[in-house]
């Protein structure tokens, strides 16, 4: 049976909590690794801000002034900057967790195929997902570049993990055997990719994000059905993963 990933919430998304729990019976029926945790991802004084300081990143980047900032802003005192040990990383965790979680917010059941299918929700939770991005994509390089680092490497690939197996539950994948792990690696590799495409997109409503987007996605569909041995096809995802890293500038 494929790991069960525990995720955890942040308190201030209570709505998300309450449908994660109201989910939990259906693990009993399939893999999907979606379980509900009690133990919230920030605390209290972490959550507002963090929150806070997120609305600096447009004008600051991700950097320690907009961190300061929104301690200031929280009505904290400088000395609260201890709370975060990991400095700005952070700061872009918590746009990361709060987007993905963002997801379940807005499905809070999982998708029907019947509705379009699970193919069509896995884009349309991923094009959501990339979107999210838009308010501070001028600064995403700067939160590629902090994820990249070697201390960051693990979380950074782990959080990655999540969001691909979060879009996959809630478009309704009920894979069983070896496809529940290719699926999963396979849309890591391309969303990693296509949101470092998106950091220079210049197109109306990022447009050419979305076209880059299906093509891949096409193209690993392709790829899929002609590559019949798992093992295989797990290696060319694998490549896929580690070929996004590197433009990344991650040393893989």
């Amino acid at each position: 049976m494929p790991p069960r990933i525990v995720t955890s919430r942040p308190r201030t998304l209570t709505k998300a909590r309450c449908a994660a729990a109201r989910r939990i019976p259906r693990l009993n029926q399939n893999y999907h690794s979606y379980e509900h945790d009690s133990s919230p991802a920030y605390t209290a004084e972490e959550d507002v801000i963090l929150a806070a300081a997120i609305h600096h990143v447009p004008t600051h980047g991700f950097t320690s002034t907009a961190l300061s900032s929104g301690i200031r802003d929280a009505g904290y005192p400088d000395v609260a900057a201890n709370l975060f040990p990991d400095g700005v990383f952070s700061l872009v965790k918590y746009h990361l967790v709060t987007e993905r979680l963002a997801l379940s917010k807005n499905t809070p059941t999982p998708a029907s195929p019947a509705s379009g299918g699970v193919l069509d929700m896995v884009r349309h939770l991923t094009l959501q997902r990339l979107h999210a991005n838009k308010p501070i994509i001028h600064r995403w390089q700067e939160a590629l570049a902090i994820l990249a680092m070697p201390k960051h490497f693990a979380p950074s690939l782990y959080e990655l993990a999540l969001l691909s197996d979060e879009i996959h539950f809630l478009a309704g994948d009920k894979s069983v055997d070896t496809s529940w792990y290719t699926k999963r690696a396979g849309l890591s590799a391309i969303y990693a990719s296509t949101e470092l495409f998106m950091t220079q997109d210049k197109s109306p409503n990022f447009k050419e994000t979305e076209d880059f987007f299906d093509r891949r996605l096409e193209a690993a569909q392709s790829l899929r059905r002609t590559v019949g041995d798992a093992g295989q096809w797990a290696g060319v995802q694998a490549m896929g993963i580690i070929s996004a890293l590197r433009s990344k500038g991650v040393r893989v």
